[in-house]
Formats: structure tokens, C-alpha cells, sequence
């Protein structure tokens, strides 16, 4: 996700994405350990984007 897509999004709602991309990390994690997948870098952009939502939620939640 985009950094402006996430600014538009309420708290409620970055939190249901956050969640979901946890679980999607996790997945991919675990799918990685077994065998490689074909694209490692879709780790990288997820771990990238829990941490946009992350500081996304903590800007509106002050």
C-alpha cells in the first residue's frame, strides 16, 4: 500500500489492513522457511508495509 492510500484510511481500518498483513507475513514467512518462494522480495514490501501502517496508526491514535 501506498503511504497515501494509508492516510485516508480511519483507525478501525488500518488496524483490520494490519492485522491482514500480519497474518500475510506470517504466511509467507513460514512458506519461505518450507521452500523458497518465487519472490522474496514480496517479504521485504510486506514487512515495509505493516511498518507504514503501524506509524500510521500511531500518528492518529495521539
Amino acid at each position: 500500500m501506498k503511504k497515501a492510500d494509508i492516510k485516508n484510511l480511519s483507525a478501525g481500518d488500518i488496524q483490520n489492513k494490519l492485522a491482514e498483513a500480519k497474518a500475510d507475513f506470517n504466511k509467507l514467512k513460514l512458506a519461505h522457511a518450507i521452500s523458497p518462494i518465487e519472490n522474496p522480495i514480496q517479504i521485504k514490501d510486506l514487512r515495509k508495509t505493516i511498518a507504514r501502517l503501524e506509524t500510521e496508526l500511531t500518528l492518529k491514535q495521539q
